[in-house]
């Protein structure tokens, strides 16, 4: 995973039209209650009922590669993160947020390899070592130690995808594990208090709102499906109704157009977080990809993001035209767009995903391609041109 989906910036000041936190505590979404704690963010076992009979190479290529799954006992042997935690800004010194992110890294790489192996391999002994694993971190009650202030939130920012990425890998595994009973007890009331504690911050003008608000409220959801948190799970729901209610009449988010040269970038790491709430809600019985605030719906924000990507002149007096472009060529950045998928046909998108699939982010979504996609959508991933060939065309 690239260093810099995880490294974020302080937000900057919050333009006067986006919703503000005293008003988003003013929504009234009490009819979002769970009603599936097991639900996870995708149907596991009809996936793992589709793979078993699927042709399609991208799958079965995938497939195989994940069923062979990580060591049982390598993975025990890493030691939980029990201290507080303080991470270094990626910006001023991204050499050394690197090296003091690497165990923020593996955890979310143990949890979300474990997950992909029991859904390729239907071996509920992965299923159970991320129960025993994570159950190893929740006696230690790891991650809810991380230093903060304004001025340096880093370990505050890294620790969010920690949580969901736990999260969301242990929704796939805890409905195959069955004698754990004492273990699943700590993990969900682990889980569930850093949920609080880590939310309970409300950061800046920016980071109370923007991009980083979309991220706790992704864990909130998720962690308030699998401890029937109600309260949790709203917090969730917010973010949706937030970002819509922010939308410039363009589709654009104002807190990430703020961003400047990565205001495309920002639009997109956006959507990484809100569509995966959307799944969420919509394995609890909720439709948020059809819901509309101020006339405007997720899809507005999708077409904006594909408008910029194909030319950032789109973006017209929003931001700078000479954007930030790096982030395309990492498909992590795009799994979004297979859950998407699963909700609208859309063909512009689905031609956009065509030749960079398979698409996977190690801490939101996981396996996306592999979870997601219509086996009948594409039957082969597209490789990449050879570089003479390369060479040869952009000669021409």
């Amino acid at each position: 995973m690239a260093p810099l989906l995880s490294a974020m910036l302080l937000g900057l000041a919050m333009p006067a039209h986006a919703m503000t936190y005293e008003q988003r505590q003013q929504l009234d979404l009490s009819s979002y209650v769970v009603t599936a704690p097991d639900a996870s963010y995708f149907d596991v076992e009809a996936r793992m009922a589709l793979l078993d009979k699927t042709d399609n190479d991208i799958l079965l290529n995938r497939s195989a590669q994940l069923a062979r799954g990580p060591s049982c006992r390598q993975m025990l042997a890493k030691p939980p993160l029990d201290g507080v935690i303080r991470i270094p800004g990626y910006y001023p010194s991204p050499e050394a947020w690197e090296l003091a992110s690497v165990p923020l890294f593996e955890f979310e790489d143990a949890v979300t390899n474990l997950a992909g192996a029991y859904v390729a391999s239907g071996d509920g002994y992965y299923a159970d070592c991320l129960v025993r694993f994570l159950d190893k971190w929740a006696r230690q009650d790891a991650i809810a130690s991380f230093y903060y202030s304004r001025h340096d939130p880093q370990a505050w920012y890294s620790t969010e995808s920690l949580i969901f990425a736990a999260a969301f890998a242990y929704s796939i595994a805890r409905p195959a594990v069955d004698d754990r009973p004492q273990a699943i007890e700590r993990i969900d009331r682990w889980l569930n208090r850093l949920a609080w504690t880590h939310s309970s911050i409300r950061g800046g003008k920016g980071d109370c709102c923007n991009n980083h608000f979309y991220r706790r409220a992704l864990y909130a959801s998720m962690i308030g499906v699998l401890t029937k948190d109600d309260e949790l799970f709203q917090f969730g729901v917010s973010a949706v109704y937030s970002a819509l209610s922010d939308m410039t009449p363009e589709g654009a988010f104002p807190l990430e157009m703020a961003r400047g040269r990565r205001a495309s970038h920002y639009q997109n790491y956006a959507l990484i977080y809100l569509v995966n709430i959307m799944q969420v809600a919509y394995r609890q019985g909720y439709d948020l990809f059809a819901l509309e605030r101020h006339g405007h719906t997720i899809d507005d924000a999708v077409q904006f993001v594909l408008d910029t990507f194909e030319d950032p002149a789109a973006l017209g007096d929003l931001a700078t035209h000479a954007q930030y472009r790096g982030f395309l060529d990492d498909a992590q950045y795009l799994a979004w767009m297979e859950i998407y998928l699963r909700h609208r046909d859309d063909l512009r998108l689905s031609e956009y995903v065509r030749p960079r699939r398979p698409l996977d982010n190690r801490s939101a979504g996981g396996y996306a391609t592999f979870y997601f996609m219509d086996p009948g959508a594409q039957r082969r991933a597209i490789p990449d041109a050879e570089p003479d060939r390369l060479a040869g065309i952009e000669r021409h």
